[in-house]
Order: C-alpha cells, then structure tokens, then sequence
C-alpha cells in the first residue's frame, strides 16, 4: 500500500476508524530528516502492506493536527491503533526502532 496522505479533512476515515495500527509521519519539506527518513517509511508501508496503515502529515499544511498531537519537533512518529495513541519517536529512527514503536 503507497503511504497515503493524511489531513484534518481525511484523519478520521483514515486513523481514527481504521481497524489496522496507523503509523503516522510528521514531515515538512524543508526538513532534512525527513528526507533521510522517507525511505524507511515508504518501506515499511510496501513490506507491511495488510498490517498496518502509513500515512504522512506535512506540518507546515495542517498545522492544527501538529499542534493537536503536541509535534515540536520534526520527523516524528507516532502510531495509532483503533484511535487510540499509542507511542511516539522523534527525530530519524532506524528501521528497527520504527518497528519496535509498532511492537512487530
């Protein structure tokens, strides 16, 4: 599954009432690792394709979903299972820390 973009427009339908754990990436374009961890993310979205829900908030366009989920620094990570929050990493994270924050 390609990593989907996520808005305050679309957050409910995609994280909220998802049934899979949601691994949602807090980015902006201007931020250099972000850029280092895009590669990661967007494997982890092809190789759990099925187990989990990938999606990316550019801060700098939804800024009230940053705010909501106190993002002050970015990248952050943070998952999501049945609407609830469950954990979050900050700053570039290998692939197994990625893992580890989505207990897989």
């Amino acid at each position: 599954m390609a990593v989907i973009t996520i808005t305050n427009e679309n957050f409910e339908e995609e994280v909220l009432k998802c049934e899979l754990p949601v691994l949602i990436d807090f980015w902006a374009d201007w931020c250099g690792p972000c850029k280092m961890m895009a590669p990661v993310i967007d494997g982890l979205a092809e190789e759990l394709d099925g187990k989990i829900k990938v999606g990316k908030v550019n801060v700098d366009e939804e800024a009230a979903l940053a705010l909501k989920y106190q993002i002050m620094s970015i990248p952050t990570l943070i998952v999501m299972k049945n609407g609830v929050f469950e954990g979050k990493n900050v700053g570039v994270q290998t692939k197994e820390e990625v893992l580890k924050l989505l207990n897989l």
